[in-house]
């Protein structure tokens, strides 16, 4: 997801926590405006919005990051375990990515005969990027130290 975009901020973030206890806002900025362009782009590409995604931030799709209160809300050692402590979670959001491709599929034929896009079919897809927003949080932009959880309800 994200995490190619933000890889090469990871390794500071990561030493800021660390070795100062703070996470910097400009990091923490960027992280939200790129996870919502995300969130964005994969809502279209998945077939729940059809209007074209723009690089402005849109209210109808907002991602909420919990407040890390500069990086005084996190635990300075969780940064070095969380990626290996998400490997659980990778392994669980691939089935889900898999469902989510095949829903998306069985979607499209249905919308292409009735219309409508079937709520079902929606749940499970904003589930899904839900949950990968949740281990990007965790893991990767190292915005919680709650470990996230494996439903698709968030």
């Amino acid at each position: 997801m994200a995490i190619g975009a933000t890889g090469f901020l990871f390794l500071p973030t990561l030493l800021a926590i660390l070795f100062r206890g703070t996470y910097p806002s400009y990091v923490l900025s960027f992280n939200h405006a790129l996870i919502e362009l995300e969130t964005r782009l994969f809502s279209y590409i998945l077939l729940l919005n059809d209007d074209y995604p723009s690089i402005e931030r849109n209210p109808r799709v907002g991602v909420l990051f919990p407040d890390v209160e500069g990086g005084a809300n996190l635990n300075r050692g969780m940064p070095l375990v969380k990626w290996f402590l998400a490997i659980p979670l990778y392994i669980v959001g691939l089935f889900y990515l898999l469902l989510t491709l095949i829903s998306t599929l069985i979607a499209w034929v249905l919308t292409s005969l009735t219309g409508k896009y079937p709520e079902w079919a929606a749940q499970i897809v904003i589930g899904t990027i839900s949950y990968w927003n949740r281990v990007q949080g965790y893991a990767w932009l190292l915005v919680t130290d709650e470990y996230p959880k494996f439903s698709l309800k968030g």
